[in-house]
């Protein structure tokens, strides 16, 4: 016996095929559209780079050009472009107001190694004006057993030997150590026990003629004082009296006079003539000289007539 099938049976077998195949296509369409979604994003993700601000030249900068806001600015470059010794903005305010080493061109980024040294400062610039340094060797003043530090305050104390007795006089106090050998005030300190052969002081001229003219005639002894004591026990002594000496240039004391000697006249004179001074007055009376005796004529001989003017 033969099985018949309505015919509506078979018109909703051939929509449900058709159905399928619509899925299956929106299903691949969509597949495909994600795929190639992802595709793009990791196409422009190779095409991104990470940036990062550096210092460039606005201009050709030339070499010793000080760099400042004016010649120099901020550029984004990328990350891999970019120099490891480039100058960042936030780094701009160690090298402003420094001077280049070498050629810029325009847009060249600022390099460390362009930028021109700073000179050490000498160690005259640590002289206030009106001082000087004089070094001394430790021989003749010494060292507190090498305890000595820069930045020390020292008295300077002054033996000499007199008709054989030793006189100790206060030199100088207050005197400020400012190197001991080449170790300098801002070097630092190693804790360990520094050699060293000679001590800078800093000195006026005149403390430092009393430091030559003490080495000369005789000893030096350092005492090391507290940086707060402020107590004087006596003046500082000036060796130029001491030893009756004159500094170099020094000119002759307007109130000294020039004794005048006068003589062979058994004349007197008063005491304020005995001395031509720059203020002399004019108006001082001079006695005049004595009289010259009169000449004896001797008379004429017998019979030689004398002639009448």
């Amino acid at each position: 016996m033969k099985l018949t099938f309505p015919a509506r049976l078979k018109v909703n077998k051939t929509w449900a095929v058709l159905g399928a195949a619509l899925a299956i296509g929106l299903l691949a369409a969509l597949a495909t559209r994600s795929f190639l979604s992802t595709q793009v994003a990791a196409i422009e993700a190779r095409n991104q780079h990470q940036m990062v601000s550096v210092v460039v030249a606005k201009t050709e900068l030339a070499q010793n050009t000080v760099l400042s806001n004016q010649n120099v600015a901020v550029r984004k470059i990328p990350l891999e472009y970019a120099h490891s010794g480039a100058v960042l903005p936030a780094d701009f305010e160690r090298i402003d107001g420094n001077s280049l080493a070498f050629q810029v061109k325009p847009g060249e980024m600022i390099m460390w190694s362009q930028m021109a040294g700073k000179r050490a400062p000498t160690f005259s610039a640590r002289l206030a004006q009106g001082q000087r340094a004089i070094t001394v060797v430790v021989d003749e003043i010494n060292s507190i057993s090498g305890m000595l530090e820069p930045g020390d305050l020292i008295d300077l104390m002054f033996t000499i030997d007199q008709n054989g007795r030793k006189m100790v006089v206060p030199l100088l106090q207050s005197m400020q150590v400012m190197a001991t050998g080449q170790r300098s005030v801002d070097d630092p300190k190693s804790g360990e026990r520094m050699q060293f052969a000679t001590v800078t002081l800093d000195a006026t001229p005149e403390q430092a003629r009393n430091i030559i003219l003490a080495r000369e005639t005789g000893k030096l002894t350092a005492l090391l004082r507290n940086p707060a004591d402020n107590y004087k026990p006596g003046d500082n002594y000036d060796l130029g009296s001491l030893f009756g000496t004159q500094p170099e240039g020094n000119p002759i004391s307007a109130s000294r006079t020039i004794p005048v000697l006068y003589g062979g006249s058994g004349a007197k004179y008063p005491s304020e003539a005995l001395h031509l001074g720059r203020n002399l007055s004019s108006d001082i009376a001079f006695p005049p000289p004595p009289a010259a005796a009169p000449v004896p004529v001797p008379a004429p001989a017998a019979g030689v007539p004398t002639s009448s003017p």
